[in-house]
């Protein structure tokens, strides 16, 4: 159960990863520290992440399709794979310690970070692909869906990198069309854990409403502003998702998949 104090922070928390997700992605690095901080097992707060973060990934598909930047329809085929990847990553998660996946995720992010900071025209109009971008998505999405349900942090990060450098898209479009492969990637994801009984509903529904709040307002603010408002936003959580996850990985001993300190309460109450 979730402590009536923890509310007031749960609910802050999915309203702002709403806004940030919808615009550069990241969410996640708010809201799972968030329920892990309210006493949550890794694996509850992991799943029910996984459910507040359906309402948001939902909320934001919906407004940029609405502005006109995304067809659901053009994506079914990414929709299906990362769905796909997602079940295969959640289930593979609940078994495995993925200590080595945690190291390595800082020097992508911070790979991610050096190459966009170097290319002020990134995501900028005319640039042309370097793959079509359905073969693209056949290889990415399984790829990043997996990703989703195993690990998770910067999702959304990497998929407008992908559809940016290499499907040669407009970064506007490509955070549109990101949020409906986060969708089909956060359902699959919550399949699974809902299905092994680690989702915690009313803080996933509580913060899943605050999480379609902000996610509705950072999607329209994106949308009107565009690239130049994205870009250093987008800067801003790379960064923000390098620094965050080198220090859980390289600070905190090894231990099993998505392991938690001690809360200060917990500590005070050992004999």
């Amino acid at each position: 159960m979730v402590g009536a104090e923890a509310w007031p922070w749960l609910i802050l928390a999915g309203a702002a990863a709403g806004w940030m997700d919808a615009i550069a992605g990241g969410g996640g690095l708010i809201t799972v520290p968030a329920l892990l901080a309210c006493g949550l097992p890794p694996h509850v707060a992991l799943g029910t992440n996984k459910l507040q973060a359906l309402f948001g990934s939902a909320t934001a598909a919906w407004q940029y399709r609405k502005a006109g930047l995304v067809s659901a329809r053009h994506c079914l085929r990414g929709l299906v794979l990362a769905f796909a990847g997602a079940v295969a990553g959640s289930w593979s998660v609940q078994a495995v310690a993925p200590d080595a996946l945690r190291r390595l995720i800082p020097l992508l992010l911070l790979a991610v970070t050096f190459y966009f900071a170097i290319r002020p025209g990134f995501g900028a109009p005319g640039q042309g692909p370097r793959w079509p971008l359905l073969r693209l998505e056949a290889l990415a999405a399984p790829m990043l869906g997996f990703y989703d349900g195993f690990f998770g942090p910067g999702t959304g990060t990497f998929w407008t990198l992908v559809l940016v450098a290499w499907g040669g898209m407009e970064l506007t479009r490509a955070t549109a069309r990101t949020k409906v492969m986060n969708f089909a990637s956060n359902a699959g994801a919550l399949l699974v854990f809902a299905a092994a009984g680690s989702v915690n509903l009313a803080a996933g529904l509580g913060m899943g409403l605050a999480q379609a709040a902000g996610a509705r307002l950072g999607a329209r603010v994106a949308a009107a502003r565009g690239r130049r408002f994205i870009r250093p936003v987008f800067l801003a959580v790379v960064l923000g998702l390098t620094l965050r996850v080198a220090w859980d990985a390289w600070q905190q001993r090894p231990g099993p998949a998505h392991a938690v300190a001690p809360t200060p309460a917990a500590e005070l109450s050992r004999p």
